[in-house]
């Protein structure tokens, strides 16, 4: 999980060491924001009864070394409540996938809305226990984990997540929809572009 630091709440510490205890052959790969913030997160796996050598941090590095790396890892474990925004686009861009706990508010639900539009729903949970769960079950089950993979590789760039082309395309047709509507004097509506 490359998210910022602060978007580790205790709550998710907790599943990622049940997680990383369930999965023994596992590691956590963080972002080392700060000296303080790997320090603490060390001391506090180490609580939960994870060794410290199953943590690894990166420092921030150029954006193309960086969506590189994540050709080493194998799940993006997300955040919540607040889930990963640009952190999450570019797992899945690099065919890492994702695994959310969706919650409520918007910046809970950001993940899931590229889930969905990349077509892997099933990366997609409500609870913190459905989230664990699915975490050790991928993890241990490299036949289905592998399926998951290939369907994000064909799904990158034929869905609509990445598809910039077709972005532009529907923009273009909702901006001349609401001109015309703004020219007939017409309120504003919702709009639905059909592809």
């Amino acid at each position: 999980c490359f998210n910022n630091n602060f978007k580790i709440t205790p709550e998710v510490f907790d599943s990622w060491c049940r997680i990383l205890k369930a999965v023994p052959s596992s590691t956590l790969w963080l972002f080392a924001e700060n000296e303080m913030a790997t320090v603490a997160l060390t001391k506090e796996a180490e609580k939960r009864g994870v060794s410290p050598a199953r943590m690894v941090f990166s420092s921030r590095i150029s954006n193309a070394d960086h969506l590189a790396r994540y050709k080493m890892a194998n799940l993006f474990l997300d955040t919540w409540p607040c889930n990963a925004h640009t952190t999450a686009s570019d797992a899945l861009w690099a065919g890492v996938p994702v695994l959310t706990y969706q919650g409520e508010g918007f910046a809970a639900r950001v993940a899931s809305s590229l889930l969905m539009a990349i077509g892997l729903p099933e990366l997609i949970t409500s609870s913190a226990l459905e989230y664990e769960s699915l975490a050790i079950e991928l993890a241990t089950n490299p036949a289905d984990f592998n399926q998951l993979k290939e369907k994000l590789e064909k799904n990158r760039l034929s869905t609509p997540l990445f598809d910039a082309s077709q972005f532009t395309n529907n923009i273009e047709k909702a901006y001349l929809h609401m001109n015309s509507r703004y020219q007939k004097g017409l309120m504003p509506e919702h709009i639905d572009i059909d592809n």
